[in-house]
């Protein structure tokens, strides 16, 4: 199967081991060099409506992925590792 970045974005990502939904893809990493795809990222819920940022990214390795469907990836949740975001909340920046 052949697949787009955007159409990647649309796939919703979903735990084997709980039948969680975790969300939607919003980003891969991938190594420049080699080309090779090392993990997607599912960005954290917004906090409030956005006013206070979003909860810690979700990576995703890449060797996490157990199928990828039409609609849907499942994964096993191991190693999800949260990214702690850098930026503010919206209204923290205006508060500053």
């Amino acid at each position: 199967m052949v697949t787009t970045f955007l159409d990647f974005r649309r796939k919703e990502v979903i735990s084997v081991k709980n039948g969680m939904k975790i969300g939607y893809v919003d980003d891969i990493r991938f190594h420049t060099q080699s080309a090779e795809v090392e993990s997607i990222v599912v960005f954290g819920r917004l906090r409030f409506f956005g006013l206070f940022g979003r909860e810690d990214d979700l990576v995703i390795p890449w060797k996490e992925i157990e199928v990828i469907g039409e609609d849907t990836i499942l994964v096993r949740t191991d190693e999800i590792q949260p990214v702690k975001r850098t930026g503010k909340g919206r209204l923290n920046q205006l508060l500053s």
